[in-house]
C-alpha cells in the first residue's frame, strides 16, 4: 500500500517519519544528512510506493516566515523536481521539538538519550505526519453520551447527598 512521508527538514539533518499501510500511525523512520536527503527517499521510493510527502514548514507564533524557512523552500523545489508526481503538503510545525520532547520523557527514554538531537528529529517528523493523518481522516473518536451507562456518564462533585 502507499505511504505517507513525513519530514522535519532542518540545514543539517532531517529527521523523517513514515505512516502504516492503513494510514492510522506514524512512526519515526530515520535520520538523514540533508544533503543527503532526495537521495535516500529515491532510494526508499524504489521499494514503496510514496502517496505524498508532508512537510514541516517552520513559522514564527504570529504566523510570520522563520529563518528556517528559506531552508525549507530551497528543499521543497528539490523535492518537487526530484518527484514531480508525489504531491507535497505543508504542515505547521510549531511546538514539534518540544512535543518530541515530551514523547520522549512520557516513553521513559533516559536524559542521555533525550539529547540525542537525531532522535528528537524523527519524532517530530512523525509527529508533523501524525497531524497530518489525524487532520485528515475525517475519523472521530469522540464518546456519545447517550452509550455511557448513567452511573458512568457525568462526573461528580464527590459529595453525598443527606
Amino acid at each position: 500500500m502507499d505511504r505517507l512521508i513525513g519530514i522535519d527538514y532542518g540545514r543539517r539533518r532531517t529527521g523523517l517519519a513514515v505512516s502504516d499501510p492503513l494510514r492510522i500511525f506514524a512512526s519515526a523512520l530515520e535520520t538523514v544528512d540533508s544533503a543527503k536527503l532526495i537521495d535516500y527517499l529515491k532510494n526508499y521510493a524504489q521499494n514503496e510506493t510514496i502517496e505524498r510527502f508532508v512537510v514541516g514548514y517552520p513559522v514564527n507564533m504570529d504566523g510570520s516566515p522563520s529563518e528556517a524557512q528559506a531552508d525549507v523552500d530551497v528543499f521543497l523545489k528539490q523535492l518537487e523536481k526530484a518527484f514531480p508526481a508525489i504531491p507535497v503538503t505543508l504542515e505547521d510545525e510549531r511546538f514539534t521539538s518540544v512535543l518530541a520532547h515530551r514523547a520522549m520523557i512520557d516513553g521513559g527514554m533516559k536524559a542521555k538519550d533525550r539529547r540525542d538531537k537525531k532522535s528528537v528529529d524523527r519524532i517530530s517528523a512523525a509527529i508533523i505526519l501524525q497531524g497530518y493523518m489525524d487532520r485528515t481522516s475525517g475519523a472521530t473518536f469522540a464518546v456519545n453520551p447517550d452509550s455511557v451507562p448513567e452511573n458512568r456518564s457525568r462526573k461528580t462533585s464527590g459529595r453525598r447527598k443527606k
